[in-house]
């Protein structure tokens, strides 16, 4: 389901505890109000326990950011949260996703191989760790027609 300016609080503090630098609430509002980012969001209950956010441009959409609720993952979540989002781009017009992933993150790479991404580029030094080092993204890629 689509985000609310309501889940801004919540969809931060995933973020916070999913990636290194986390996105603050601020940064989430301002996607919210763009036309051309769409965040959807799975819910248990009321909470927000992953959301997927992606920008449009003309017929090609970027994944910027996937999170998932530790106490959620390893059954089946990601996958399901992120075909339904690659479903809601296909009906905005959009052929063709794109998403950069760290080389080492293995549940990520599987999860995107399973879903028909294969890597179309790299990026060196392009994320840094907790400790400062640096590591090379993937270019990932997905034609949705």
């Amino acid at each position: 389901m689509p985000a609310t300016p309501h889940d801004v609080a919540a969809l931060a503090a995933l973020h916070g505890a999913s990636f290194h630098r986390g996105w603050d609430e601020a940064e989430f509002a301002d996607m919210l109000g763009r036309t051309d980012t769409l965040v959807h969001v799975m819910r248990r209950g009321r909470a927000v326990v992953g959301f997927v956010a992606s920008r449009i441009a003309a017929d090609e959409s970027e994944i910027l950011s996937i999170a998932l609720q530790p106490s959620e993952r390893g059954r089946g979540l990601s996958g399901a949260l992120l075909r339904s989002h690659l479903g809601h781009l296909a009906g905005r017009g959009v052929k063709t996703v794109f998403l950069d992933v760290e080389e080492h993150n293995r549940p990520a790479l599987a999860l995107y191989a399973r879903l028909g991404f294969r890597q179309v580029g790299r990026r060196e030094r392009y994320y840094r760790d907790p400790a400062g080092a640096q590591t090379a993204a993937l270019v990932l890629r997905r034609d949705l027609w």
